[in-house]
């Protein structure tokens, strides 16, 4: 079993159509881990497309907070395991009044744990823009952008996905999946 794959972009990207190909490649029991919630009706249409999109390829776990305990007991059945998306998950932490620092460190020891599954985390790279006009988004900004660091260090390979093509930034396989979407 390989290591730890980060996996960044902007949205619509291709980010996770490229971690969704090397999942399917990378294992014979993958897990898909969604940290999203569906607080209103655009966001549960989104999240039907995504689930009825990878039914019959992942086994899907939703978790939106307690990320560390979810991959803990994914990796006792699952050869790989799929997140999407760390950022969504930094939000719901914020959200939730929970200390992102200290849950972003949690996620890393655990990575560094997880010896028997690969880990793909998919996230939005949002420190590319203009610097947010208010407190709230720059704290989120800033949040992501250590977590990135952070998990960049642990990850074996960390890829950067623009319109569907990725760019190799950490350990290079030579055998990266292409994007192709209709």
């Amino acid at each position: 079993m390989t290591g730890h794959v980060l996996i960044l972009g902007g949205a619509r990207s291709g980010k996770t159509a490229f971690a969704e190909q090397l999942a399917i490649r990378s294992g014979r029991r993958p897990a898909y881990l969604a940290t999203a919630e569906a607080l209103d009706a655009e966001m549960r249409d989104r999240v039907a497309s995504h689930r009825a999109g990878r039914a019959a390829q992942f086994t899907t776990i939703e978790e939106p907070l307690a990320l560390s305990d979810a991959l803990i007991k994914a990796a006792a059945d699952h050869d790989v395991i799929l997140v999407d998306c760390l950022t969504l998950w930094i939000t719901n932490l914020l959200l939730a009044n929970e200390d992102v620092a200290k849950a972003v460190s949690e996620l890393g020891a655990t990575l560094v744990q997880i010896k028997a599954a690969k880990v793909i985390l998919v996230s939005n790279e949002v420190g590319l823009g203009i610097v947010p006009d208010n407190a709230m988004a720059r704290t989120f900004r800033d949040l992501a952008g250590s977590a990135h660091q952070r998990l960049a260090e642990i990850c074996d390979e960390v890829h950067f996905i623009v319109a569907g093509l990725p760019m190799t930034l950490k350990g290079a396989t030579g055998r990266e999946p292409r994007i192709h979407e209709a």
